[in-house]
């Protein structure tokens, strides 16, 4: 598939802003995180900010602001609908604890209520981004039982950093977040690796003799392209990346998000305060980076059996 940048973007962006507000909702009212009401007017804003911006760019993707509005309304059996009900009632219950904790600097009791309402909300609102491509059949790289986890743990670990970054910046740093991003940062490319290698052994079930039932006749071959020219279904449809490129865009993704924030992690415990937080919004820079080129690869290595019609064999 053509890598949409609008979507690259949106992906990575909404769903560092939902992990850092899953988190904060949590990790608020189990008094983990600093009630001081411009540590949340940050971390909130912060996460707003990514969520929103997101949404935002995804509705670039849509060309017309007709169509977003007729996103909204299919809930009932879209993935993309569910997405956007979803997106909205969080950050209306978040709206809420934001109020608790910023202006009366409390995330007990309903204050604690709304923020692990809007935790949950903002999970499934990943969930339903992560679904939107999974129950896509025609495309074998995304209908995979790992893409929906793959969502999840890369919103939690971008917005784990994120939130270490934001510790760090305004309450000196804590061993304990640090330690707790560094796990999920672990367990999202892990997650990651396992996927990639699904997807490296596995096959299309669609071939060019199953979609014409001539198998029985022995190998299909096309004999004359259906277009003088390349058309936008080979465009979007059709998209290659050389599996050589692919293995060196992997280790880059892997070493700018991972291996390069968890030693910048490590780095600043050892380290001042002032050059530890240098080091946590670095590595929060460098997880987010290496989370676009992952997902400009999640793009960019799917086939759709569409091809099948242009004589191409989905791999």
């Amino acid at each position: 598939m053509h890598p949409a940048y609008s979507v690259i973007f949106f992906t990575t962006a909404s769903g560092a802003g939902f992990g850092l507000l899953a988190l904060l909702g949590v990790l608020g009212p189990l008094r983990l995180l600093p009630a001081d009401r411009w540590f949340g007017l940050s971390a909130l804003f912060l996460a707003f900010a990514l969520a929103v911006g997101g949404l935002l760019s995804s509705t670039l993707h849509l060309k017309s602001p007709a169509r977003a509005r007729f996103a909204f309304s299919q809930w009932r059996s879209s993935w993309l609908s569910r997405e956007g009900v979803a997106s909205i009632a969080t950050m209306a219950i978040a709206g809420v604890f934001a109020i608790g904790w910023v202006f009366f600097e409390a995330t007990a009791g309903w204050w604690a209520a709304a923020g692990l309402l809007a935790a949950l909300g903002a999970l499934l609102t990943v969930f339903s981004t992560g679904k939107i491509y999974a129950v896509l059949k025609p495309i074998r790289q995304w209908h995979d039982p790992l893409v929906v986890p793959v969502y999840l743990l890369f919103a939690l670990a971008t917005g784990a950093v994120w939130l270490d970054a934001v510790v760090a910046v305004l309450a000196g740093g804590s061993v304990a977040v640090g330690l707790g991003t560094i796990i999920v940062v672990i367990g999202a490319w892990g997650t990651k690796v396992a996927y990639w290698k699904r997807i490296d052994q596995g096959r299309s079930p669609s071939t060019p003799e199953s979609a014409t039932g001539l198998g029985s006749l022995g190998q299909v071959r096309l004999l004359m392209a259906p277009h003088t020219e390349e058309n936008y279904l080979q465009r979007e449809m059709g998209y290659r990346v050389a599996r050589k490129h692919t293995a060196k865009l992997r280790v880059v993704a892997g070493f700018f998000g991972l291996a390069v924030p968890v030693f910048l992690i490590l780095a600043g415990w050892l380290l001042p305060t002032g050059a530890a937080a240098v080091c946590a919004v670095l590595a929060a820079l460098f997880v987010s980076l290496g989370v676009v080129i992952e997902r400009w690869l999640f793009f960019a290595e799917a086939r759709h059996t569409v091809t099948l019609y242009y004589g191409d064999r989905v791999g």
